[in-house]
């Protein structure tokens, strides 16, 4: 996805003020399995994926707990470093190659200050990002494994192509061995 398109699906900007954004914005290109966020830093930059796939993650102990995956179009960030600027939870980790957009949170908030339309932009971010931590926590306290599987099947059908089943079985709450069995269910 080209960034304008990423922009325009969390708020449509104007053109002079999307022309801004976009001149504070950066291509680069990382390898799979780089760890672009790391935990207990404070991360002075977001991420909004052009191409590939990437997942954040705790680690807990000797176990890793997949939170969350991001793909074409979504944004790579430590929320806890862009609002309160603390040490982040999380690492996050390029499952694919990857070709990124980046921003310097510092820009993005002077220009915030600068541009009521950017910052209004900011806001549907943030409540974007918002409903979906919202809705993956209700889907944990209600949802049964089984249910959480189907659901990831309908509105992410291409994360089982791409991501390692450990880290889906890790994602839904469950042993990959039950993660074996509920596939073979719906089957």
């Amino acid at each position: 996805m080209d960034i304008e398109e990423i922009i325009y699906s969390i708020y449509r900007l104007p053109a002079g003020s999307m022309e801004t954004l976009k001149s504070y914005i950066t291509e680069h290109e990382y390898a799979r399995g780089r760890i672009l966020i790391k935990v207990n830093r404070i991360e002075e930059s977001i991420f909004f994926i052009k191409t590939g796939i990437a997942r954040a993650f705790a680690t807990k102990g000797d176990k890793e707990i997949t939170f969350w995956f991001g793909k074409e179009g979504d944004t790579l960030v430590s929320m806890s470093s862009f609002v309160e600027g603390k040490p982040g939870y999380e690492d996050i980790e390029l499952l694919e190659d990857a070709q990124l957009y980046e921003i310097k949170s510092s820009d993005l908030q002077s220009l915030f200050i600068q541009d009521i339309h950017i910052a209004n932009w900011g806001r549907k971010f943030a409540e974007t990002e918002l409903m979906k931590a919202e809705r993956r926590l209700i889907s944990l306290q209600f949802g049964t494994a089984t249910e959480r599987y189907k659901e990831l099947l309908e509105n992410n059908p291409s994360l089982i192509q791409r991501v390692p089943l450990g880290h889906i079985a890790s994602y839904l709450g469950i042993t990959q061995v039950s993660l074996s069995r509920i596939r073979s269910e719906i089957k």
